[in-house]
Order: structure tokens, then sequence, then C-alpha cells
């Protein structure tokens, strides 16, 4: 079935990248938003939505799609956990694929991740690194925190165990912490990496993009996964059948 899909964010490097994987998968860019253009009007005439823009007009979009009864499709990240929860409170009105990143890759890095970090102890510390490329203008990452979720959860720990970066006397490293680090420069499209240490031994589970499309293919697959689903927030492990 060929859709008609609008693109919000359609300037932005994610947005061309969607452009070319819509077009690829046989399916129609009815609308290619951005500032200062009619969401709306686009919307109207299309199936979906897929979001990639900033993170301070997801409001818009979702309550936008909500009104009409379209599906979205979002990757925009950068929302405090404020903005979130009020966010998800509109999301669940219409079929929302919410999600860090896109990537089966990545997704299935996740999935990993939470299995190591409910079969290792908690001697075996967990730290995140990421790095993406100098115009990236937050941090850490939608996938870090993807990531950082599917380490918490397991080991029973909350966002005050996260802890972003380490300067001066810190003293000594608990158990419980889980370590954050962004790295930014270049052109780096994204890197990942999950570190488990204990004495003696590390493991490392690492993903690294080197082009946009593999997001962008993850998007389209989303969008049309959500035709016809029921009113809800999903995640892209669902779209790719790995829960």
């Amino acid at each position: 079935m060929s859709l008609d899909i609008c693109i919000n964010g359609a300037k932005g490097r994610m947005g061309i990248a969607i452009a070319e994987a819509v077009e690829e998968a046989g399916h129609t860019v009815s609308g290619r938003v951005d500032i200062g253009d009619d969401l709306k009007a686009s919307l109207e005439k299309s199936d979906v939505v897929i979001d990639f823009s900033f993170h301070a007009v997801t409001k818009n979009v979702f309550e936008t799609a909500a009104a009409l009864g379209k599906p979205v499709v979002c990757g925009t990240t950068g929302h405090s956990l404020e903005e979130k929860a009020s966010l998800l409170k509109i999301a669940e009105k219409m079929p929302t694929i919410w999600a860090g990143n896109f990537s089966i890759g990545v997704n299935l890095l996740c999935y990993l991740t939470e299995k190591a970090a409910s079969i290792l102890p908690q001697s075996f510390n967990a730290e995140i690194v990421e790095m993406h490329h100098r115009l990236k203008k937050d941090a850490p990452s939608g996938t870090a925190l993807m990531l950082a979720d599917s380490i918490l959860g397991p080991r029973d720990l909350t966002e005050d165990d996260l802890r972003h970066g380490r300067e001066g006397i810190t003293g000594e490293r608990t158990e419980r912490e889980v370590g954050m680090h962004a790295l930014r420069g270049g052109d780096v499209v994204g890197d990942h990496t999950v570190l488990f240490a204990d004495l003696g031994e590390r493991i490392e589970l690492s993903h690294k993009a080197s082009n946009r499309s593999i997001f962008a293919r993850g998007a389209v697959k989303a969008a049309e996964w959500s035709i016809g689903k029921t009113p809800g927030v999903y995640g892209i492990r669902e779209v790719l059948g790995l829960d």
C-alpha cells in the first residue's frame, strides 16, 4: 500500500534522508514542513507524519496530529522530563511511534544491553559512551537515553543513578551509578558503546552508524506499521518485533 507521508523538519539532515527513503519505498512525500510552514494543511492530505525536528515544536506536531486523527512517527529528542511527561498524554490520543533511534542495529543493541544488565551482577559497572557530529544540539543523545533505560530497568535503578560525566574529586565509583559520556566532533553520524566492567574482565557492546539512511528507513517502516493501529504510544522495538 502506497502512503502519503508528511515530513516535519524536512530541511534538516534527517528530513532530507527521510524524503529519499519515502520515495525509495514507493510512497509519496505529501508535505515538506519546516519553520513557518502550515503543518495542518500538509497533514490533512497525508496518512501519517514523520517528525525529526526540534523539541520545542513536538507539542504542536502531536496536537495537530491528534486533532486530525493521524499517526505520528517521532524521532525528535532533547525534551526535558517534564516536557516528555506532558507530551506522552497527547501522544496516547493517536498511534504514536516515538523512539530516540530507528535503526534496527541500535534497537538490537538496546535489547542485548537489557539482557546483559539483567544477567550480570552490579559489580559489572555500567558506562555508556556516545559520539555525534559537532552540530548536534542536545546531549546525551536520545539513543544513549534508550540504552540507559535498558540498564536502569533490569537493575531496579532510577534516573538519579545516572552520572553525566565526572570532574574533580568524585570519590569512589558506586555499584549503582551508570556513567553517561557525550563526545562531539567532526561529522560522526552516531557511535554508541555500552561497557560492563568488573575486576579482571570487561564486556563492550557497540553500534556505529555511518549513514543516516539506516534511521530514515526505520522511520518509514514505522510509518507503514502505524496505519490502522490502536491509539497509544509504541516503540520501534514493537515495530521490529523485538518485544
